[in-house]
């Protein structure tokens, strides 16, 4: 078979793929040849440590107007099905990969994914050291990113690169936010078929398989508009308020925190992951940072400060809360809502993973974490947050 035979006789041929580039910001360019849909694309390169859940990733909306280098040199090799999807689309800006499959091999395969990044006008490139530019990336920093395969020379797309957009200072969770709000209801389970609370979640790039884990446990989530108010969240009457994750810089983010805010101070129960750890860490009054290349795999080693549990979770972030200079991990601070700590760290480099507000009793208020508790695509070790979250609005309600 040569190398780049058809997988389906009824495919057109693609025995000869057209040449591509990719321009990072600082000049460094790669070689290699049209994956996906043929045309130009501009976003932010980072990469990808997953060895699997490349569809989760592609339909991650976290990813809106990002380059996604996948570290993993064979992608593809399950097709795409109908059933992994995190939302209705694929989110990201470009793909790249080194060895993309020839041929799916997979019974839920339903199309390969080349074919769906065609589909949905992904522009991307393969055949290039996926190895060198991750390294250079580790090296340089995450840095905007222009692929082509319309023949364009590498100066004129540099030129094209240092024009785009930058992800420091955007606001995005509005573009990829739910028009309208939906309901998931909550499912049966041991408590039998009565939902047992009701939790208004504001989608701010929100996961598919995010409301599905809290329905698994009995909740009615009220999933709503990035542009949300609170009397908006306190019409639903909730037993708890969930900030999802999403794209951008928290630090553009104002309306959610000032949201956020008003929800603590009515003694809302409170959960978020990922970009809703960050504004949640806004919203107590600390700041943020752009990481040099964020975490973004399946594969990160976490420490629960409060087990000393350490679990393997999922990640797709280039900000983090910054921690009040001179105050030790393991203190808390005070804030106008009760005093905060650091509930999670990363062990690869003490990065700060997670949030606890605790009243002058030292009863919990609300908690947040920088990663995907929901683990699609990922492990399972921290599905134990959604019970945490079920036990905090348990003991509200029982107050």
């Amino acid at each position: 078979m040569p190398l780049h035979a058809p997988a389906h006789p009824d495919r057109p041929d693609r025995s000869a793929p057209r040449p591509a580039i990719l321009v990072l910001e600082d000049g460094r360019t790669f070689h290699g040849e049209a994956y996906g849909a043929e045309g130009e694309t501009f976003g932010e390169a980072v990469f990808n440590t997953g060895m699997t859940g490349y569809q989760e990733t592609l339909t991650d909306p976290s990813y809106h107007r990002q380059v996604v280098v996948m570290t993993a040199p064979h992608v593809g090799n399950t097709g795409i099905n109908d059933e992994d999807a995190e939302s209705g689309r694929i989110w990201v800006a470009g793909y790249v990969v080194r060895d993309p499959a020839r041929v799916p091999s997979s019974w839920r395969s339903r199309r390969t994914l080349d074919d769906e990044l065609r589909a949905q006008g992904v522009v991307g490139i393969s055949g290039i050291d996926t190895r060198a530019l991750t390294r250079h990336l580790r090296e340089r920093g995450a840095m905007r990113v222009g692929i082509s395969s319309t023949g364009a020379d590498a100066t004129a797309v540099l030129a094209r690169v240092r024009e785009s957009a930058e992800m420091t200072g955007s606001e995005l969770d509005g573009e990829v936010s739910t028009g309208e709000a939906y309901v998931v209801p909550a499912l049966p389970g041991p408590w039998g078929s009565e939902k047992r609370f009701t939790v208004a979640a504001l989608d701010l790039g929100i996961k598919a398989m995010t409301p599905h884990r809290m329905a698994e446990r009995g909740i009615e989530v009220h999933v709503l508009p990035a542009t949300a108010a609170l009397d908006e969240i306190e019409a639903v009457a909730p037993d708890g308020l969930f900030f999802s994750n999403g794209p951008g810089d928290p630090a553009a983010t104002t309306h959610q925190v000032e949201l956020l805010r008003g929800a603590l101070a009515a003694g809302l129960p409170y959960f978020g992951i990922c970009f809703g750890n960050q504004l949640f860490g806004r919203a107590l009054g600390f700041d943020t940072y752009k990481l040099t290349y964020g975490h973004r795999g399946i594969n990160q080693p976490v420490m629960d400060r409060t087990t000393t549990k350490v679990e393997v979770t999922a990640h797709n972030h280039g900000f983090a809360v910054r921690w009040p200079e001179g105050v030790p991990l393991a203190e808390s601070v005070p804030t106008p809502y009760g005093r905060a700590s650091v509930s999670h760290v990363c062990l690869n480099d003490d990065v700060v993973e997670g949030l606890e507000l605790r009243d002058d009793r030292g009863r919990l208020k609300a908690f947040s974490v920088q990663y995907h508790p929901e683990a699609a695509a990922g492990p399972h070790d921290a599905g134990y947050l959604f019970d945490r979250f079920c036990q905090l609005m348990s003991e509200q309600k029982e107050a």
